[in-house]
């Protein structure tokens, strides 16, 4: 996909990646708000939940309004087949299936960091539970892609995101979850 060898070694994750990343940052994150800022497992549960919602929500929302841009220019465009195009063209391609920590990490900080600054002591929790939903939302996308979805869930779950790869690429934005769809309106027609 790209020309540098350099840039096309970091282009390629192994769907452990994110695991291996953010586990970590979610049992901190918990720790630091039981046992430092002292908030009770209930609260704490309901945050975690919390920020478990928000992921979906910006997942629907960077799937939909980013990833599905369509741009004007070359250069739009190119960057748009790196960013998305690429999964779309070749969506069981098993190293291109997961974010880029390179991409991810600065993004996880940014969140954070926005977390921090609003919803202070409460932080913590909500991060961990938005950490939590962008490992599942990978782990979901790549199991999609790569595992026969065994349980009525995960089988739902693979013919809805596949209707969206083969079927309409206009409907069914939500990948670990279809509940923004139906609160948008972008269910299956």
């Amino acid at each position: 996909m790209f020309k540098s060898d350099f840039i096309e070694f970091f282009s390629h994750v192994h769907p452990a990646t994110p695991l291996v990343l953010y586990a970590p940052v979610i049992v901190y994150m918990l720790y630091l708000a039981l046992w430092q800022k002292r908030l009770s497992t209930l609260i704490v549960t309901g945050l975690f939940l919390f920020g478990t919602l928000i992921w979906t929500l910006l997942e629907y929302i960077i799937h939909r309004h980013l990833f599905h841009y369509e741009p004007k220019t070359r250069v739009g465009k190119q960057l748009h087949f790196i960013v998305h195009g690429v999964h779309h063209d070749y969506p069981n391609d098993a190293k291109r299936l997961v974010m880029p920590p390179a991409v991810s990490i600065p993004l996880a900080i940014a969140f954070f960091g926005l977390f921090f600054g609003v919803l202070g002591r409460f932080a913590p929790a909500v991060s961990a539970g938005f950490a939590f939903g962008y490992i599942c939302y990978d782990t979901i996308h790549y199991a999609i892609h790569h595992f026969p979805m065994k349980g009525r869930v995960g089988r739902w779950l693979k013919h809805y995101h596949l209707r969206h790869h083969f079927q309409d690429d206009q409907a069914g934005y939500g990948v670990s979850s279809p509940l923004w769809d139906y609160v948008f309106g972008t269910t299956r027609r």
